[in-house]
C-alpha cells in the first residue's frame, strides 16, 4: 500500500492547481502516470490481455474446420506465417501471422461463465475462502515499484469479476471506461473522470483538505489493518498521485493523431488497444482490455464476423504499433476467452459453451511466432495433441515475461500460493 508520506508537497500541490488538476473525487479507483514514466528505461516486460468476454468460438478465428458440417461458412485465409491459417474475416492480422502463435490445443473442464472466467483469469480454480488474484494482479505485484505514480494493473472496458484477491486493494484492476449512457454504446472516451477542481474551492483550502485527512489517518490508521481501512488509504494515495497533469496526459487520447486513432478503430476495443500501448510505454506492467459480445448462442456466425472485424483493427494496429515502437519484444500479447464454442452448429444458427477444445493467439516478448502448436480433430470436438489447460497457459505467460511460475505469495487463508498452478508446464514450443 502506498505510504502517506509519499504525498506530493505544498508547491507540488500549488503548481498542480495552477494546472487545475488538483480536484479529485474518490468514487473509484484512482491511479495516475508518472510525468516521466514515458521517458524512463522499461525494467520489466508487460502483458496486455485481450479478453474476449463471454467464450469466442475459436472455430471460426483461428482453428477453422472447412469441409465438415462443423465448419460452418467461413473459409480459412493463408497468413504471412506459412502454413499458418486463420479466418478469412481477420485479414489485417493474416499479414502479421509471424508475430503470431496460435495454441489450438485448449483442454480445460470449466463451461460455466463465471467460474471460467475465473479461472481464466486467475488461473486457479475456485477453493473454499481463497481469494485468488488476477493474472494481471500478480504481474502487477511482481513488478511492483513503489516509487511508481501508476496503477500496476489497468483494466479497460469495465470488467472486475476478479481484482487484487489475497494481494490487496492496491493491486486490484484501476477500471476504465465501459460506461454507457442511456442505454447507448459503451463510452470509448477513456479519459480518468474527477479530475477538475471543485467549483470554488481554492488551493490552500484543497490543501488543508489534504493535511486534515492526513491527520486523522495517522490516528486513526496505526495497527487498523482492516480491508476498509487499507482500501480507503490505498485510494487515497493513488488519488493523489493522479493530481499531476502529465499523469491525467496519459489517458488523453485525443494527443495521438487522428490517422493512428483511426487505425486502431473508434470504439471501445480499438481505443482501448492505443491506451493499451500508450500505457506499456509508460511501464504499466498489465494493461486488460475487453471485447464483449461472444456469447453467440443464436446467429453465431453473423455476430463473429462483426466481431472479428473489430477484433482484427485492434489486435493488428497495436501489434503492428508496438513493433514499430521497438515495444513488442518487451510486451506480450495474449488473446483469449474463458472457453470456445460448441463444434456442432445448434437449431439457432449458434454455437453453445465448449471447453474440450479451444484456441488462443498470443504474440510477442519473444514468444516464437508463426506457428501453431496441438492439434484438434478434424470435426473440432477433441484435442489430438498436446493438450493445453489453463496452467500451462498461465505458466508459459510467466515465463515469457521473467517471472518464475512456482514463486509464492501467501495467501488470506496463511497458504503459500504459487504464481501458476504448480501443475502447469509452459509450452515450450513459444518459448
Amino acid at each position: 500500500m502506498f505510504s502517506l508520506r509519499v504525498r506530493p508537497s505544498r508547491r507540488d500541490w500549488l503548481r498542480l492547481s495552477a494546472a487545475g488538476a488538483v480536484g479529485v473525487s474518490q468514487s473509484g479507483w484512482l491511479g495516475a502516470l508518472a510525468d516521466d514514466a514515458a521517458r524512463a528505461p522499461k525494467k520489466h516486460k508487460s502483458v496486455i490481455l485481450l479478453w474476449m468476454n463471454g467464450g469466442p468460438a475459436t472455430i471460426d478465428l483461428w482453428d477453422l474446420k472447412p469441409g465438415h458440417d462443423n465448419g460452418g461458412p467461413f473459409r480459412e485465409a493463408a497468413t504471412a506465417a506459412p502454413g499458418l491459417k486463420i479466418s478469412e474475416h481477420l485479414p489485417k492480422l493474416a499479414k502479421l501471422g509471424k508475430e503470431l502463435a496460435v495454441v489450438r490445443s485448449m483442454a480445460t473442464r470449466e463451461g460455466d461463465h463465471q467460474r471460467a472466467r475465473v479461472v481464466g483469469l486467475t488461473g486457479y480454480t475456485p477453493q473454499g475462502a481463497i481469494q485468488f488474484p488476477a493474472l494481471g494482479a500478480l504481474v502487477a505485484h511482481e513488478f511492483d515499484d513503489p516509487k511508481a505514480d501508476l496503477p500496476g494493473f489497468v483494466a479497460v472496458g469495465g470488467r472486475s469479476d476478479v481484482g487484487g484477491g489475497f494481494l490487496g486493494p492496491r493491486f486490484a484492476p484501476f477500471v476504465v471506461g465501459g460506461e454507457r449512457e442511456r442505454g447507448g454504446p459503451a463510452n470509448a472516451d477513456l479519459r480518468v473522470a474527477d479530475l477538475d477542481p471543485p467549483a470554488g474551492l481554492g488551493t490552500e483550502a484543497q490543501v488543508k483538505r489534504l493535511d486534515l485527512l492526513a491527520g486523522l489517518e495517522k490516528d486513526f490508521a496505526p495497527g487498523k489493518a482492516h480491508p476498509v481501512a487499507e482500501t480507503m488509504r490505498a485510494a487515497t494515495d493513488r488519488a493523489v498521485r493522479l493530481m499531476r497533469p502529465e499523469a491525467a496526459a496519459a489517458f488523453r487520447l485525443e494527443d495521438e493523431t487522428p490517422q493512428v486513432r483511426d487505425a486502431y478503430g473508434r470504439g471501445l476495443f480499438g481505443q482501448g488497444c492505443l491506451l493499451a500501448r500508450r500505457l506499456v510505454e509508460r511501464g504499466v506492467p498489465f494493461v486488460e482490455v475487453t471485447l464483449d459480445g461472444w456469447d453467440t448462442h443464436q446467429n453465431n456466425f453473423d455476430r463473429v464476423k462483426a466481431l472479428s472485424a473489430t477484433l482484427d483493427t485492434g489486435f493488428s494496429a497495436l501489434l503492428a504499433d508496438l513493433k514499430d515502437r521497438g515495444l513488442l519484444d518487451s510486451t506480450l500479447v495474449v488473446c483469449q476467452g474463458e472457453f470456445g464454442r460448441t463444434p456442432k452448429i445448434n437449431g439457432q444458427t449458434g454455437r453453445d459453451h465448449w471447453p474440450a477444445s479451444w484456441a488462443v493467439a498470443l504474440a510477442g516478448a519473444g514468444v516464437k511466432g508463426g506457428q501453431a502448436v496441438g492439434k484438434t480433430s478434424k470435426d473440432g470436438t477433441q484435442v489430438e495433441s498436446d493438450p493445453t489447460r489453463t496452467a500451462d497457459l498461465v505458466a508459459t505467460v510467466m515465463k515469457a515475461v521473467g517471472l518464475d511460475p512456482m514463486k509464492q505469495n501467501m495467501s488470506n487463508v496463511s497458504r503459500p500460493i504459487r504464481l501458476a498452478d504448480p501443475s502447469g508446464k509452459p509450452i515450450k514450443e513459444l518459448l
